[in-house]
């Protein structure tokens, strides 16, 4: 008995691609189920990650290689919280522990990785679209066996885009299937009408075979049916290979799967950090003493709405991510999860605003990308006074580059009627948010890190801010340092460290748009040297700006510009990839030395 337990352990330790996967006996294919679950919990419980999707996921994974021609047969996931599996069985598995750490693989399939990573992904609802547009391409290269499946959420697939995919492929004639792992829940709980649309169809059988929408959009349309019944996944999966043009396969699956506390906690344990391995309990965390930023939102929103019923909160399905859960605890009926839907969400707040409420829309700032027309169109357009609160603005670690909030100060600074806000702590955000419910004139972009502050005591009374205007945090002679947003902290560490200290002025601009101008012309009149240091993108941002000021006055200071380089940034804590572009305190303090 002892050496059957052993034989049976050792399963996945023979398998580093889909072809060992595929000399195993379908009698098999369980146990390698329980060892690939075991791995991901061992692995996560210790380096941290996305847990429950890709627990959830476990035997489609192993179903989808071991029948597909993998990577010759296309497989895209979508976001990718739930492709750890496939990361395993695909040659990842000896680096797996490397899994979202700096020099790392990252914690999404991409395709500079591995082959078998189809398409990179980090955003939702990408997934149709893509396998779409490799299967018209298989189409018209006359390779009409070629298999391109996607896999999606059912929150993702709530998202206008994946309608927008699904709206094509019917009319396609594309080999394409499309699976729905439908766990009910994304991040947060899944909502929707679409969601309440997919409860019934699991419990009524009538419904999934007569009045589905699927197969009103010409697809064949199977299930739903148990994500993790493999045998009954094999026999689906083997008669959906032969059949020609769009196919969609409903499975149902258990988010956390294996894991009884990520089960039964599925919004905390969707990237739960540390955690006990065997009791799946979380691994306390020293105290901070500090609020992360988003709380400091969240808390603030509460108590301004507290006080002005015209406020109220719109989320893209990032409720607790942003802090907005504390809004619904308190005003429920005054704050809206719209699903995974930004631009629906930003012309929401956009009408909302004509109507002379005050509507706060919680969006990260790597997906406010997605909502750019609605916010030219919709909002600056028509001057309406739409608060866009950014959150995860400037590098957020270990999810790299599809969510670093890096671009948000250079796209949005081109847009007319727009106030753009960085602030240096959590007093500064505090008094943006009240200064922006007392009725502005205009839409603002309020943007803000990701973790912690570093006030203990920054609930104190609300003071309001200047639109445009800067302050000096620092004298000096010679040389002004101007930032924006909290990298002033990392410049203030800086300054101490500079043999030029005494030399060095600090200024925060505050204002990304509009510019404190009379607070310039002070700069550029006293100060030969100029650093411009912000948190995101170079290229079109916050020195950028500065830059044009400096032309358009016909200065001739010689003006440094750091920030985040013209190229995308991998994953890793903060702290290195700060010290990799250059932006902690130590390499500034030897670029303040040599100025």
């Amino acid at each position: 008995m002892l050496y059957f337990c052993i034989e049976m352990k050792v399963l996945l330790d023979h398998i580093n691609n889909p072809k060992d996967l595929r000399k195993l006996n379908l009698s098999q294919l369980p146990q390698l189920a329980k060892e690939l679950r075991d791995f991901i919990i061992d692995i996560v419980a210790t380096k941290e990650g996305h847990l429950g999707a890709s627990l959830g996921v476990v035997e489609l994974t192993i179903a989808l290689h071991y029948l597909f021609d993998t990577p010759n047969d296309l497989l895209v996931w979508d976001v990718g919280h739930q492709a750890y599996g496939h990361k395993i069985l695909t040659g990842r598995k000896t680096i797996f522990h490397t899994n979202r750490q700096f020099n790392g693989i990252a914690g999404f399939p991409s395709r500079n990785e591995s082959k078998f990573d189809a398409f990179g992904v980090g955003h939702s609802s990408t997934s149709i679209s893509a396998a779409l547009g490799m299967a018209i391409a298989a189409n018209l290269k006359g390779n009409t066996k070629k298999q391109h499946i996607a896999v999606i959420g059912d929150a993702s697939i709530a998202s206008g885009m994946a309608f927008e995919a699904l709206n094509h492929a019917g009319v396609s004639k594309a080999n394409l299937l499309i699976i729905l792992n439908d766990n009910a829940i994304g991040i947060d709980p899944a909502v929707g009408a679409l969601k309440e649309y997919l409860t019934r169809v699991k419990t009524d059988r009538k419904l999934a075979a007569q009045n589905n929408i699927i197969k009103a959009l010409n697809f064949d349309y199977s299930g739903p049916i148990d994500g993790h019944n493999l045998p009954k996944l094999m026999q689906e999966l083997t008669r959906l290979k032969n059949v020609k043009g769009p196919k969609f396969l409903h499975v149902i699956t258990t988010k956390g799967k294996g894991l009884q506390k990520a089960e039964e906690d599925q919004v905390t344990y969707h990237a739960p950090g540390k955690f006990d391995k065997i009791s799946g309990e979380r691994l306390k965390k020293e105290n901070n003493l500090f609020t992360k930023y988003q709380d400091v939102f969240g808390k603030t929103i509460v108590e301004l709405a507290e006080n002005n019923p015209k406020i109220v909160g719109i989320t893209p399905a990032m409720l607790t991510g942003s802090s907005l859960k504390l809004l619904l605890e308190k005003f429920p009926k005054r704050t809206f999860d719209v699903g995974i839907a930004e631009q629906h969400a930003v012309t929401l707040a956009a009408g909302m605003a004509t109507q002379d409420l005050v509507p706060f829309c919680a969006i990260y700032s790597t997906f406010l990308q997605r909502a750019y027309d609605q916010i030219i169109h919709d909002v600056a357009l028509q001057k309406l006074p739409v608060i866009f609160c950014l959150d995860r603005a400037g590098l957020v670690g270990e999810d790299g580059a599809t969510h670093h909030g890096v671009f948000d100060m250079a796209y949005l600074r081109t847009i007319p009627n727009l106030i753009i806000f960085a602030p240096r702590n959590e007093i500064e955000l505090r008094n943006i948010l009240y200064t922006a419910q007392l009725g502005l004139k205009n839409p603002i972009a309020i943007r803000y890190p990701r973790g912690y502050g570093n006030i203990i005591d920054w609930q104190l009374p609300f003071k309001k801010i200047t639109i445009g205007t800067g302050i000096q945090l620092k004298k000096g002679k010679d040389i002004a340092v101007l930032s924006v947003g909290t990298i002033a902290k990392n410049v203030e560490e800086a300054i101490i460290l500079s043999t030029k200290k005494e030399q060095i002025a600090h200024f925060d601009l505050r204002f990304v748009k509009p510019l404190d101008h009379k607070l310039l012309h002070t700069i550029f009149k006293n100060y030969k040297t100029i650093f411009t240091i912000e948190d995101g993108a170079i290229k079109g941002g916050f020195g950028s700006a500065i830059l044009e000021f400096s032309a358009q006055h016909h200065y001739k200071n010689t003006i440094k510009i750091l920030g985040i380089p013209d190229s995308f940034v991998t994953h890793g804590s903060v702290v290195a990839l700060q010290k990799q572009i250059g932006l902690d305190a130590k390499s500034l303090a030897t670029l303040f030395s040599y100025a």
